[in-house]
Formats: C-alpha cells, sequence, structure tokens
C-alpha cells in the first residue's frame, strides 16, 4: 500500500506552517513591546531624575537665599547684595569633595559613560527576619531597610567621616554644646506624598520618650536631651541638660517618623506590629507601610517615585532570607544575587573557583561598623513571671576561668583563615578608643580549672566533669543563630574547649526571631552573637547597669558601678583626648571583668558581581553598604540589568 501526500495533507502542512510563522512574529512583537516598554521604563525614570535635578536645584536656591536672608544679607530688587552679616550662617559637615551635598557620591557616577538607573539589585539577608517596626526592632537586619526607607537629619560621610545634611539643611550649634537648631528642607515628602516638617521631628522624639514604646534601646542615647522645640515649620530646637561627645549624632542620627501615619497606632499597637515602616527615603516597602509580614520570602524595596533628593539607582531591591550556606553560594555562583557575605572558607572556595572568577569582584577590608563576635555570660536568668535568678557566671573569676579555656587564636587560624583578629575588648584596635597597653586573655585551661578548683568546682567523681559540693556538675547551655555552618562550627569548637576543663556546654541553635525573643526576655545562660559598631561606640548601652531593664542591651544584666561612673563621665567629656583616655579604662574594666568573652574582630569579605560598577572602598569600609547609608552609588549599566525574579 502505498503513502501519498494528498491536498488534504498539502494543506494541514501550508497550515503548519503559517502558524509557525504567525508564532513567530507574535514572539518577535512581543520582545519588540517588551524592549519598548524597558525603554518607556528608562525614559520615564531619566525624566524623574531630571525633574528631581531641577527641583533640587531650585530647592538649593531657595535654600541658599534663605541662607542669606538669615545672615543678615538684604537683597536689592536687581539682584545685588547688600551688607555682610555672616553671624548666623548655617553649620554644615563636609565631604570628600569638599561639598556639603549628601547626593555627591551618586552625583559622581552619574557621570560615568555606562551609567544607567534601573535594573533589580539582589541581595540576601542570610538569616529569617521577625521584624522591620523602627526603633522595637533594633537588629542589624532591619537597619538595612529603614536606612533605605527613612531618612535623618544628617548622615556621616563615608570617607571623611564628617556628617552631612541629609532631612536637615543645616545646623545651629550653640558655643557651650546645650543648644542645636536644626534648619529642615523645603520640599521634602514622605513617599505617600505628606510633607515633611518640624512636626514630624517633634513628634518623632515624643515617640521615643514615651515609656509606653520599646524603645529603650534608641531612648538610652537621649538620655541628655531635655526638650525639643519646634520654632517654626520648618526649625527644630533640642536643648540638652549637659554636654555629651555624642549628642549631635544621638539626634541627627535618628529616623524620622511621619506623624500622620504613626499617630494612629496607640503604644502597644506600635510594639506589636511587625511592620510599620513609613519614611522619607529613596525607597519603599513594596508590600506597604503596615502589610509586609515575616512569610520568609524576604522583603523587597522599590523606588520612591516622590523622593525628594536624587534617584535611587536601581528600580527595585530585594533582601532574599536563605539561612543555608551552600544555597547562598548556590544562588551567587548562577548570579541570582549580585552580592555575597562570605566567610573565610566561602571567600576561599569562591577565589579558587574557575566559573566565579569570570564574573566575581573579590573585596576584602576592615570596617568601624563591623564590630565584634563575643559571647554573653548572663548573670541573672530573667524567667516569665519570676524574679531574676542568679547564676554561676555572676561571679567574674568564673567568666574569667571561661575566657582562658577558650583557644581563640587557634580559632581565628583554623576556622576564619587568619581573616580574624582575637579581641580583648569591644573597641577596634585601630580605635583610639582601645587600650592599647591590654593584650587578650591567653589560652590557659589549666589556669581555668585552678580558678574554678578554688571557687569548689571540681571532679569529683574521676568521669572528666567538674562539679560543685553538692556533686552538681558545672553545664551550661549556650543559645546562638542558626544563621551559617560557620556559627556551628565554632559553637562546636567552644564545646570541646570547655569539654578539657570538665566543662559541659549544651548549644542550642535557634532561629533568628527566635533567638531575638529570648535574648530580649533575658532567659538565657549564655549566648554567642556579634555586635556592629560606629566610628566611636558608646558602650552605655550595652554594658551600662542601667540599661539591664526594660528593652535595654545589657541583656547580660551585668553591674559594676565603677564602670558606670566611667561611662558618664566619658559620655560629658567634650575634649577628645581625655575622653579616649577615659574610654581606655573603660576598656581596662570591661577585660578585667569579662561580662564578655570577646572573640574576634573579623575581616569583611565580599563577593560582587561585576555587573555592579560605583563599588569602591572608602574609610567605614565600602562606599555603602548597609550599614553606611540609604544613598547608593551603585549601578548596574543598561545592557546587564535585569527584571525578573
Amino acid at each position: 500500500m502505498e503513502n501519498r501526500f494528498s491536498v488534504k495533507d498539502f494543506f494541514l502542512f501550508g497550515l503548519m506552517i503559517a502558524l509557525i510563522i504567525v508564532v513567530v512574529l507574535a514572539m518577535v512583537q512581543f520582545d519588540r513591546q517588551y524592549d519598548n516598554i524597558r525603554d518607556l521604563r528608562q525614559d520615564n525614570t531619566a525624566l524623574a531624575t531630571d525633574l528631581s535635578q531641577i527641583r533640587n536645584g531650585l530647592r538649593d536656591l531657595d535654600e541658599s537665599l534663605t541662607e542669606l536672608r538669615e545672615s543678615g544679607i538684604a537683597f536689592s530688587p536687581g539682584g545685588g547684595v547688600d551688607g555682610n552679616g555672616t553671624a548666623n550662617l548655617i553649620e554644615r559637615g563636609v565631604g570628600r569633595t569638599g561639598e556639603s551635598d549628601p547626593f555627591y557620591q551618586l552625583k559622581e557616577v552619574e557621570t560615568d559613560s555606562q551609567f544607567a538607573r534601573g535594573g533589580w539589585f539582589r541581595d540576601g539577608f542570610g538569616t529569617k527576619i521577625g521584624r522591620l517596626t523602627p526603633f522595637v526592632s533594633g537588629d542589624v537586619y532591619q537597619n538595612w531597610v529603614e536606612l533605605l526607607v527613612m531618612e535623618t537629619l544628617a548622615t556621616r560621610d563615608p570617607y571623611t567621616l564628617e556628617f552631612l545634611p541629609r532631612l536637615a539643611r543645616g545646623w545651629q550649634i550653640s558655643e557651650d554644646g546645650l543648644e542645636m537648631t536644626f534648619k529642615l528642607r523645603k520640599g521634602v515628602n514622605f513617599s505617600d506624598g505628606q510633607p515633611l516638617d518640624a512636626d514630624d521631628v517633634i513628634f518623632t522624639f515624643d515617640w521615643i520618650k514615651n515609656p509606653e514604646v520599646q524603645a529603650d534601646r534608641v531612648r538610652s542615647f537621649l538620655t541628655t536631651v531635655e526638650k525639643v522645640e519646634k520654632v517654626d515649620e520648618l526649625t527644630v530646637k533640642f536643648t540638652f541638660n549637659e554636654p555629651k561627645f555624642n549628642n549631635f549624632e544621638s539626634v541627627a542620627g535618628v529616623p524620622i517618623l511621619a506623624e500622620h501615619f504613626y499617630e494612629q497606632y496607640t503604644p502597644g499597637q506600635f510594639n506589636e506590629h511587625v511592620a510599620l515602616m513609613l519614611g522619607s527615603g529613596p525607597y519603599k516597602l513594596e508590600a506597604g507601610p503596615d502589610g509586609w509580614t515575616p512569610t520568609g520570602e524576604g522583603v523587597v524595596l522599590v523606588r520612591n517615585e516622590r523622593y525628594w533628593g536624587t534617584p535611587g539607582t536601581f528600580e527595585r531591591m530585594i533582601f532574599d532570607e536563605v539561612q543555608e550556606d551552600v544555597a547562598r553560594m548556590v544562588n551567587y555562583t548562577n548570579q541570582d544575587v549580585d552580592i555575597l557575605r562570605v566567610n573565610p572558607e566561602q571567600y576561599t572556595t569562591l577565589r579558587n573557583d574557575e566559573s566565579a572568577q569570570e564574573f566575581t569582584n573579590y573585596i576584602e577590608y576592615t570596617s568601624a561598623y563591623s564590630g565584634y563576635l563575643y559571647i554573653g555570660w548572663n548573670q541573672a536568668v530573667r524567667t516569665e513571671g519570676e524574679d531574676p535568678e542568679p547564676t554561676k557566671f555572676a561571679d567574674k573569676r568564673v567568666r574569667q576561668a571561661m575566657t582562658l579555656m577558650l583557644d581563640r587564636d587557634r580559632m581565628a587560624e583554623e576556622l576564619f583563615l587568619g581573616y580574624a583578629q582575637t579581641a580583648s575588648g569591644p573597641f577596634i584596635p585601630s580605635n583610639p578608643q582601645s587600650n592599647p597597653d591590654i593584650e587578650p586573655w591567653p589560652y590557659d585551661p589549666e589556669r581555668g580549672r585552678e580558678i574554678l578548683a578554688e571557687l569548689g568546682w571540681e571532679d569529683r567523681d574521676g568521669d572528666g566533669v567538674i562539679e560543685d559540693e553538692q556533686g552538681n556538675p558545672f553545664r551550661f547551655k549556650l543559645i546562638y543563630p542558626g544563621t551559617s555552618d560557620l556559627w556551628e562550627k565554632v559553637v562546636l569548637f567552644m564545646r570541646d574547649n570547655f569539654a578539657r576543663g570538665g566543662v559541659i556546654m549544651e548549644p542550642e541553635r535557634l532561629d533568628w526571631p527566635v533567638l531575638v525573643d529570648r535574648l530580649n526576655a533575658g532567659n538565657f545562660e549564655a549566648i554567642t552573637l556579634g555586635w556592629s559598631s560606629t566610628v566611636e561606640s558608646d558602650p552605655y548601652q550595652i554594658f551600662h547597669s542601667s540599661q539591664a531593664a526594660g528593652q535595654g542591651d545589657n541583656r547580660t544584666n551585668y553591674a559594676n558601678p565603677e564602670l558606670d561612673a566611667l561611662i558618664d563621665e566619658a559620655r560629658t567629656t567634650i575634649d577628645r583626648d581625655a575622653r579616649m583616655k577615659l574610654w581606655n579604662e573603660v576598656h581596662a574594666v570591661l577585660h578585667e571583668d569579662q561580662p564578655y568573652t570577646f572573640l574576634f574582630f573579623r575581616q569583611q569579605l565580599r563577593a560582587v558581581n561585576q555587573r555592579v560598577q560605583g563599588v569602591d572602598k572608602s574609610t567605614v569600609g565600602l562606599n555603602w553598604e548597609p550599614l553606611n547609608s540609604g544613598i547608593i552609588p551603585w549601578f548596574i549599566p543598561q545592557g546587564q540589568q535585569r527584571f525578573a525574579e
């Protein structure tokens, strides 16, 4: 039987060919439409940028004229200037270029021939995040988001470390330092379009001072603020009851709340809500100011189209929540994320990965903001409904013994591959706050065991575990974050070290939100974590006895009147050299008391996709990273931008 190609077959074949052609043409047309939409989006972004720059220029001109009027200079109708008064000119900080423009870095990269706005920048927390509400959530990840969504009166320049005006266009400080007057910018709006003025600043500080608001952490920095007054719609005056070295930073660095949004919530509702975040910054929450929930799907920010300043470079910023080190590495090597904060082992692996080398910039740096890792020894465990119960760590000799049992130098070399330095206290060695005469406690497990024996802890039954006189073994639980395999290795190393000294350490790995709740409740015996830092750290928040109550950060319930007095004196000492000597004494007391076993200062290691341009090292580390500023001078050239998940 023959197979013949009939007319019907010919017709069907032709129909199929025609259908394929139609599909191909549709695909081409769709691609063209997508390109047109993308180009239109780029044009709209460029137009918004131009309008913003025109608006900023007009605002700056108006502010300059206002400053001249405030200085006593009169203007003639023809534009000439009369008079020479300058006594009341507004003071401003100075950036790297000698200017006071907080956007100078961004404007510099705008001149790059490859510069383009747009694309999605993908980052990651490396853990789950439980809350975004400002003030009541003080962890580092919430701060990443806050600095992009909310703004402060002033911000530090990452190169000079001088304060640059942000929401304030300038400020005046009295000779005795007890009065500070901030002049706010005109034309600043929150992301919902409502204007920002002096009333919002007043509301913010009144809100923080309200004892019903769980803002103890921020409140601890504002102890010297006596009153905040509205001078006019765009002028706010702060009066302090005593001078303090960081009075300016304590008020200039507070994110300003939108009164019209936050006033609808009671303090209790504010404390309990997982995400109330409305600001005037370059980005806003995609889910809305009260719509984000901790689902584990991360945080998405979109550009604030109403931003008063120079628009952000990225159309969208995505922060993933991927806890497993291996998964984060895979995401990076697949180029699904643009930056990876890596531990030393990951860094070494990536440096040796030929495929990763093709698209990666490897960056090593130290940062004043990176802080230190530690073990916190709780002196009084708090359990719900009961009074604090003293622990074995209430005796500083026990804490000293625990530090002596840890081979921190070996940990730094073997676990951190030399990218860490053993710490002797909370101050980075290069910082003048650090006492140069203090060396870290050595690794001396025999001496540690001798100290515990003097306190009655001995191996009474020959099983290798030390017991007290009642036969109770020296046993404690250490909680730690389940954020990385490195934490796991550090904890297991510590467990083995303590076991050699006859001490049983029981590790308890917790998800980040759970750990934060336990920490805030004071319900733990020991914890290992890290603190971020600042250019000049204020240890009041962590080690002053007054901060052991409420929501203060003295979670270990450490109290030493001598240290309290030193911290109080240092905070009110304006002379820098004299203040540094006092901080050196604070360092000495903390070294002796060991409320923390100070573990390491780590070198920061980053893998950044080469498509991200504008990345540069600065005095604080990189010219932008989450803890530095919400003004991002990084960008992605147009041909390399991505707009997909």
